[in-house]
């Protein structure tokens, strides 16, 4: 089954609060992702596009590169329809791979590079790429995984060639102490990333329909733990840029600078940080992975106007002891997502930076955001906010999810816009549970007040969220499973001061058998990303269960609740 557009057929209600200058019915344009983005080259040829470790790419040279990149996967034998994974953390080969990608018609299918073993074996396996994209440091996680898919070609870059050359000879000094290899890997199926970029010649502009055609597979856990593709298409990913720059009431075409913490493999990455950005002829500033130093040194460094971030990352600026000295103040637009922001941690952000803070909300089948707090505009404390243009929101009823709820009950929140996914890929049973009629249940529990504001007050999923990135307990329960002195076992969320929550495991071990807390953690570690571990281990004699043997995860979750924190992850 698949949705071909979900976009209301009625003129959206009034909202009472809804902000000035933001309408509440917007026109999207019927266009591909790479057409929006070529009217910024068209308009800002020599602003900057892309900033990394002080090397910049003008939005010429960036446009440039990803058609070279195209023409290389065409030459590679990659085809309009076909799939290419985008293996990488946030570098510059990044986006210009992903716009190559769309220029040829082709899919973008996102990877953690967080992910190896089990967790990236079933996920190519899935999306049967004829491509991967990666850097030499995560080389070696995908060709431990040739056995169980192999796709045709791999394009390696390497770290040092996104640097200025005086930085280089420290960026290979940091891959000898990871003990990877600093020659290029010489498998038949590698190729070099630098020969991608210099292939000659330029795609031609396409003509798909923006509606139907298939621009990302984000894969998310969705209502179950097995990892599923929600479907994004050119259309999708359009509107929910369009909407966001249309919320974002401070902006600046063409002078605005996103600072780009958070992961592009991540949808709230791709979509805040990265196209929206693009899409208004911003600057967008690349960070590798998101250290607090680093940062607060790119933003004296770099000025920005728009930081999209998750709660961790603003609860790590409140913990700096010299905040005061660095310009946070100059960011009109801080934006928080991807995980609940608790309220002592916005107050004391706002308290120490003066920045506007708002907090949003969305979930990757929405491509992501459905919700966000005005910027210039009554914000209320605890709520997601408002819906975003185009979009509608409301509570259904948690037994049978056909009951639409009035003001203030408490359900679970829907969804519908133009921002919701097609489906999920090769998955009509998974997308026939969470669509209906272009609604997309979300799985979560709120309630919706007289002027629209939304609260999520619980989850309906087990789902666990540490730092934004989402884990499913049954998942890592399936690998403690696989160790032979573990007779049962369940992992349930933990509050953590850091991350948010953590995965804690209530473990039973098999008669006659010894395993240690250590030892289980490492055997977890070796086998799916390191953030979905547990990170304490309890063992017991039996779980509690109920009258029909299902652990009462509940029961779990209370007693971890009740526990003192976990002490800090062991060393990746």
């Amino acid at each position: 089954m698949t949705v071909a557009d979900s976009s209301p057929t009625a003129p959206l209600p009034d909202l009472a609060r809804y902000p000035r200058g933001v309408p509440r019915n917007l026109e999207i344009p019927d266009r591909l992702l790479p057409a929006v983005v070529a009217e910024s080259v068209r308009k800002f040829p020599e602003r900057t596009a892309l900033v990394f470790h002080g090397v910049r790419w003008s939005y010429r040279r960036f446009w440039a590169e990803s058609g070279r990149f195209a023409q290389a996967l065409a030459a590679d034998g990659v085809r309009p329809g076909d799939r290419v994974a985008l293996f990488l953390p946030n570098v510059p080969a990044y986006p210009i791979a992903l716009f190559g990608i769309l220029r040829l018609g082709a899919v973008a299918t996102q990877v953690s590079p967080l992910y190896l073993g089990q967790d990236l074996a079933r996920l190519l396996q899935d999306a049967q790429p004829k491509a991967v994209v990666t850097l030499e440091l995560f080389y070696p996680q995908l060709a431990a995984v040739r056995g169980e898919y192999a796709p045709p070609v791999v394009y390696v870059a390497r770290l040092r060639e996104f640097f200025p050359a005086f930085l280089r000879p420290f960026v290979n000094g940091r891959v000898r102490k990871q003990h990877l290899p600093t020659e290029f890997p010489r498998d038949p199926w590698v190729r070099p990333w630098r020969s991608a970029v210099r292939t000659p010649g330029e795609p031609a502009a396409r003509a798909d329909d923006p509606a139907t055609t298939v621009a990302v597979l984000q894969y998310t856990g969705g209502t179950t733990g097995r990892p599923k593709a929600a479907m994004l298409t050119h259309r999708n990913l359009v509107a929910n840029l369009t909407q966001a720059n249309a919320w974002n009431t401070t902006r600046v075409s063409g002078e605005e600078v996103v600072l780009a913490s958070i992961p592009f493999f991540h949808i709230y990455g791709l979509t805040v940080a990265l196209l929206m950005g693009l899409s208004d002829g911003a600057t967008v500033v690349l960070q590798m992975r998101p250290e607090i130093r680093e940062l607060l040194g790119l933003i004296d460094r770099h000025r920005p106007t728009q930081f999209p971030g998750v709660p961790a990352l603003y609860q790590a600026f409140n913990q700096q002891p010299d905040l005061a000295k660095y310009r946070l103040r100059g960011i009109k637009f801080c934006l928080s997502g991807s995980a609940p922001l608790p309220l002592e941690v916005a107050r004391r952000f706002s308290e120490l930076t003066g920045a506007n803070l708002v907090e949003g909300y969305g979930l990757t089948e929405a491509s992501p955001a459905t919700h966000v707090n005005p910027v210039d505009g009554e914000r209320r404390e605890g709520s997601i906010g408002l819906p975003l243009p185009s979009t509608e929101a409301r509570v259904v009823d948690l037994e049978t999810g056909t009951r639409v709820l009035g003001p203030n009950e408490v359900g679970e929140l829907s969804v519908r816009g133009p921002q919701v996914m097609r489906g999920y890929y090769l998955q009509p049973a998974e997308t026939a549970a969470v669509l209906a009629d272009g609604w997309l249940r979300t799985g979560d529990v709120a309630r919706i007040d007289p002027d629209g504001y939304a609260y999520i007050v619980d989850r309906k999923k087990d789902m666990v969220n540490v730092g934004g990135m989402k884990v499913y307990p049954r998942e890592v329960e399936e690998v403690l499973f696989q160790h032979p002195a573990v007779a049962d076992a369940a992992v349930v969320g933990a509050p953590d001061p850091e991350v948010g929550e953590v995965t804690r495991a209530f473990v039973v071990r098999k008669p006659g058998t010894s395993v240690t807390e250590a030892d289980l953690i490492a055997f977890v570690r070796e086998r799916i990303a390191h953030y979905k571990a547990p990170r304490s281990v309890e063992f017991r004699e039996s779980l509690p269960r109920s009258g029909v043997q299902k652990v009462l995860r509940r029961a779990l979750r209370e007693e971890a609740a009740a526990a003192p924190p976990p002490g800090p992850a062991p060393p990746s």
